[in-house]
């Protein structure tokens, strides 16, 4: 029988159930049974607590057949709990390092108590914790275990059932069980403390209690928060005929009122319409349930007032007014600025007047034109004829626009008036700070990269990466996200926790990798010669990743001695985030600065291979199923600064180089296309290019703008048809055979 049963509920949050049950399995404190209860959950919260369970034999996994809510989720764990006493967790907060063990320390050191109260902090997306504020109920001084008439205090403490332990054999005897709907910690927790013989306190935060900014039940606007109303009717039903416990009538009267009122006032709760309905259901209950005597504090005999005799139209005037003075403050200071921005904001805002163009789509990109943007234009263009397309990008990219396509300046009025107007927002990039996205407009994200160095709020912690981040407007900008294309099951998770909004996501692939797939060997050919790769040579990609804490990028390989080893059969094309410094010899010819080319997919397609440290375009590039080469120099470097979400020498997806020596071997060798490399790359894109078979943007475009859900099934990967190796396509020897003739130094072929 182990000395705790901690009991998770999972219920789509998948982005954050892995820190959850590691906070609990990692404990000191060993003498544990986690019994995670997937409540029929949409996303991988199933597949997430079975990986758990094939690791610790500790876990114990219960699949529900259909969705039950929280409480009776809870209810299915109890139910198969052994330990001595039952913790519950939701599954996206965590335990503090520590806690159980402080847990069964205490319990020890008070005898066994029925109830053991401890406490938690509130923890926000910047990072911030903020303890509980009433933590002075739970001081440790005077005697322990005790009963709630010797600390009614305890009642002012936040009623939720995770912030206490409880003895099994004590939840049994009284019959505790959690009922359904929302709120459903109300009548477990007071019925748990009214009735416990022995409660003890521990003053030490034992849980962190994620402020999550949307999907929680708190922040969700729906009709269900009505079930406030049934769930204090059980706590006072639970009082009649138990003549012991009328003492605690006034106290949950007063504590009932206080609740109704929260709920009333939270304007992210209650649908629009619904709040008159509410306030008399709640002026029912105030009248129902009203206790002589029940003292209620000056600070909230106002809002007391307003519920007793259901006084929406004062509640109403009091919140307008403050909104009013609120409103008037900011509108003082906003009154400086340039005349053309105030008259590029009324134009802006009298074209949101106008209704919106349901057959327009604004793109926008990072690099001007191209990436997913790219890539999800040319499908609307093919797919969805009918949607006018516009991009917004200097007059540099005019020549890339495909025939009928609009090309908005940034900041002009026919850009704001796209902005307004068009139904279809797509982008990889910030949507910016003027954006008011309108009822009906619908905004694609598009990832610009597989995150494997932190992004999001995860750069909070990294601040040389940040570079100066403005995470409060970062939200705001995820706020207006509809939906967030993903490429595989890694990118997803990440992005919902460090992104955390209400959007969809869409796991449907990588849809500027589809053109690997389109390319033929005429536009392989065509990309080679106006990068002036020599006609035969073998061509690699050198794509090293940025390094932000440094003012002056360092040159991590010596490239022309690198060309000058491999022989004149070897063409680098030089990525890295600086041109190379003049010449060096014979080689510098085979060495061609590609450092400011705009559009990495061509210079996927134009190389041979790819050698990169930690940049992102590795997975890109797995897309092609060319080879891939790492050269993890000052990895310890990199990850302090950047963090990594995973170390791709764990996961390679090919040979993995410790210096510039060993590459070149690499290379001289054929390692870098033999056997091992495909088996390691075939693995690496199994698990990270599982939708990337061409046709990600389609998906895209039908779900979106078509709105169909019945999509084109995936191409399996072994049946998948990328571009031809570039060489290959050059009619050049084989990158498996030999030449038939090899000049004299040249190292051997693939």
């Amino acid at each position: 029988m182990p000395r705790f049963s901690v009991i998770v509920p999972a219920y789509q949050v998948q982005a954050y159930l892995h820190e959850c049950l590691e906070s609990v399995l990692s404990q000191s404190y060993p003498d544990l049974e986690l019994i995670a209860v997937d409540d029929c959950s949409p996303d991988a919260c199933g597949a997430v607590i079975d990986e758990f369970a094939a690791r610790d034999p500790r876990v114990r996994v219960v699949h529900l057949p259909e969705n039950t809510g929280l409480g009776r989720a809870r209810n299915a764990g109890m139910e198969r709990a052994t330990g001595d006493y039952l913790v519950f967790l939701d599954g996206d907060d965590t335990l503090t390092p520590g806690a159980l063990l402080a847990l069964a320390d205490r319990l020890k050191e008070t005898g066994e108590p029925d109830v053991l109260v401890y406490d938690y902090a509130r923890v926000y997306w910047s990072g911030e914790a903020v303890r509980n504020q009433v933590a002075a109920e739970l001081t440790e001084r005077g005697p322990a275990p005790f009963r709630l008439t010797d600390r009614p205090g305890l009642l002012n403490l936040l009623m939720v059932a995770w912030n206490k332990a409880y003895r099994r054999d004590f939840v049994r005897r009284a019959g505790l069980s959690f009922p359904p709907g929302y709120y459903e910690d109300t009548p477990w927790t007071y019925p748990a403390l009214m009735t416990a013989e022995s409660i003890a306190t521990l003053d030490r935060v034992c849980v962190h209690y994620r402020q999550r900014r949307s999907g929680c039940i708190l922040r969700t606007t729906s009709d269900r928060h009505f079930d406030v109303f049934d769930q204090y009717d059980r706590v006072f039903a639970f009082l009649d005929g138990r003549p012991e416990l009328e003492r605690w009538r006034p106290v949950l009267f007063r504590r009932m009122v206080d609740h109704l009122v929260t709920v009333y006032t939270r304007r992210d709760r209650l649908p629009r319409g619904s709040r008159a309905a509410f306030l008399r259901r709640a002026r029912a209950h105030y009248r129902r349930h009203r206790t002589p005597g029940a003292a209620v504090p000056a600070r909230t005999r106002v809002h007391h007032t307003l519920v007793r005799f259901g006084l929406r139209r004062t509640y109403r005037t009091l919140r307008l007014t403050a909104a009013l003075c609120r409103g008037t403050a900011r509108l003082t200071r906003r009154l400086p600025g340039t005349l053309r921005r105030a008259v590029l904001r009324g134009h802006y805002r009298f074209q949101r007047l106008l209704p919106l163009r349901a057959d327009h789509a604004l793109f926008t990109a990072r690099a001007g034109r191209g990436g997913d943007p790219g890539a999800l234009e040319a499908a609307v263009r093919d797919l969805a004829p009918h949607v006018r397309t516009a991009w917004v990008a200097g007059p540099e990219h005019a020549h890339t626009l495909a025939p009928g396509t609009r090309l908005l300046v940034p900041g002009t009025a026919a850009h704001w008036t796209a902005l307004a107007r068009s139904a279809y927002l797509v982008t990889d990039t910030e949507a910016g700070p003027g954006l008011v996205k309108r009822k009906g407009q619908i905004l694609v994200r598009t990832q610009p990269s597989t995150p494997l160095g932190h992004v999001g709020l995860d750069l909070q912690e990294r601040p040389a990466a940040a570079r100066g981040t403005d995470f409060a407007r970062l939200l705001a900008d995820v706020d207006q996200w509809d939906y967030v294309v993903s490429a595989d099951r890694h990118s997803t998770l990440t992005w919902e926790r460090v992104y955390p909004g209400r959007y969809t996501t869409l796991e449907y692939g990588r849809p500027r990798t589809d053109r690997f797939h389109t390319a033929t060997d005429a536009d392989v050919a065509r990309l080679r010669a106006s990068l002036g790769i020599p006609r035969g040579s073998v061509a690699i990609l050198y794509a090293p990743a940025r390094r932000d804490h440094v003012r002056t990028q360092p040159r991590l390989l010596d490239l022309e001695r690198v060309v000058r080893r491999l022989g004149p059969r070897f063409v680098v094309l030089d990525r890295g985030p600086h041109p190379q410094e003049g010449p060096a010899g014979a080689a510098v010819d085979r060495v061609l600065d590609v450092s400011g080319h705009p559009d990495p997919v061509s210079l996927c397609l134009a190389s041979d291979a790819l050698v990169t440290d930690f940049s992102p375009l590795m997975f890109d590039y797995a897309v092609l199923d060319r080879p891939v080469v790492l050269h993890a120099a000052g990895r310890e470097a990199y990850e302090a600064v950047h963090g990594l979400y995973l170390d791709p020498r764990s996961v390679p997806p090919g040979a993995v180089a410790g210096s510039e020596d060993d590459l070149i071997d690499i290379f001289a060798s054929g390692h870098w296309c033999g056997a091992r490399s495909a088996r390691l790359r075939a693995a690496f894109r199994d698990r990270f290019c599982p939708h990337d078979d061409g046709r990600a943007a389609e998906r895209v475009v039908r779900r979106v703008l078509l709105g169909e859900t019945a999509l084109p099934p995936l191409v399996p990967l072994d049946e998948r048809r990328p571009a031809p190796p570039a060489a290959a396509a050059l009619g050049t020897p084989s990158l498996a055979s030999p030449p038939p003739r090899q000049p004299a130094g040249l190292l051997p072929d693939c």
